[in-house]
């Protein structure tokens, strides 16, 4: 596992550390004409090299080739307006050719079995970051149809992002025993939503806001009480 790790740290030194957004404009103008391009790839097997050792040239000639490959796919199919698309693309390939090429060079012993615990954390992530959202929204839709919304811009999706982070949170300050950073998380939201309110001078929104809040924060504290208690019971 050390190994893996020290394969998934070189990457990220690499990837992140070591590549200056000027090689990585001039990689985007230039593609395959980049010597940029190039010294990245060397980067990348000489960290794997150094971090596991010259008895491993194989592997980090292997490694350095695929990350190679990889950039440059992305390089030539990447728009300006799939960015975000290629960037998590890029990073998933990468991470998955790491594992593919850790797990044949070293052939670890995998324990495939799941841990009860699983499903109860599973089962509780889409509850409180989906069911809950449309649970909320189904909740408040007739309060919603009596509030004037038409002024200021918001962004498309913003408050059902906002609401699964917010839950997220919660739950995992409950589960790790961190009420104290609830408090905190509510009081930073308040402070952010206090120049609208004020602004608004919307008696109904502020209403609106409020008890929308204090359902996902009861969703989640609930939810997380439940985890803990069900995952000491295993």
């Amino acid at each position: 596992m050390i190994i893996l790790l020290k394969l998934l740290l070189a990457h990220l030194i690499g990837d992140f550390l070591l590549q200056p957004k000027s090689w990585v404009t001039e990689k985007e103008k230039k593609k395959v004409k980049s010597p940029k391009i190039y010294l990245h790839f060397l980067i990348h097997g000489a960290l794997v090299v150094i971090l596991l050792g010259i008895e491993f040239w194989d592997l980090a000639l292997c490694l350095m080739l695929i990350h190679g490959l990889i950039d440059l796919i992305k390089l030539y199919f990447q728009k300006s307006n799939n960015r975000v698309f290629w960037f998590f693309a890029d990073q998933i390939t990468h991470l998955t050719a790491i594992l593919g090429l850790w797990y044949l060079w070293f052939q670890p012993e995998i324990n495939l079995s799941i841990s009860p615990a699983f499903w109860i954390y599973l089962t509780a992530l889409i509850l409180i970051t989906q069911a809950a959202g449309i649970t909320i929204q189904l909740l408040l839709e007739g309060w919603s149809k009596k509030l004037d919304l038409s002024e200021g811009a918001s962004l498309q999706n913003a408050g059902k992002y906002i609401g699964i982070l917010e839950r997220l949170f919660v739950f995992v300050f409950v589960i790790t025993g961190k009420w104290e950073a609830i408090g905190f998380l509510l009081a930073a939201k308040s402070v952010f939503r206090f120049g609208d309110l004020r602004k608004s001078k919307d008696r109904k929104l502020t209403e609106y806001i409020l008890i929308g809040t204090l359902i996902s924060f009861g969703i989640s504290i609930l939810s997380g009480i439940a985890v803990h208690w069900l995952v000491e019971k295993i």
